[in-house]
């Protein structure tokens, strides 16, 4: 087993979760919850919860995971630019993730197109 220090970052990734909220322009859109599909890919180092065993020493992306619901759910943006970007700080700020890549889908949001979204990387400040 190598003792190298790597460069790259460990990630921790959540792969489609699906949320449902209010989101959206038109007043159609102001009365329904849709379904938005999240996939969260986080830098952190393993290297201790490798180390230890011990939930306490990582990134407990269950937690992550439970609280961007939380905050989607209660959400009523109507971009879905103002939803990634502040999930993205939440996620920054609340969990000390130095980097992300956070990928938001409004799956069926334009006829002839199965998946429609953005996706973004941020840094902690």
């Amino acid at each position: 087993m190598s003792t190298e220090q790597s460069t790259a970052p460990d990630i921790i990734f959540v792969r489609d979760l699906r949320i449902d909220t209010v989101i959206g322009i038109y007043g159609w859109e102001r009365q329904v919850t849709q379904t938005l599909v999240f996939d969260l890919e986080m830098a952190t180092d393993i290297r201790a919860a490798a180390a230890s065993d011990r939930i306490e020493d990582t990134l407990n992306y269950k937690a992550v995971a439970k609280r961007v619901m939380e905050f989607v759910q209660a959400s009523r943006f109507e971009l879905v630019e103002s939803l990634a970007e502040h999930v993205a700080r939440l996620i920054l700020d609340e969990f000390q993730v130095p980097w992300l890549r956070l990928t938001l889908n409004k799956q069926g949001a334009l006829r002839g197109a199965r998946d429609v979204g953005l996706i973004i990387e941020r840094r902690r400040d």
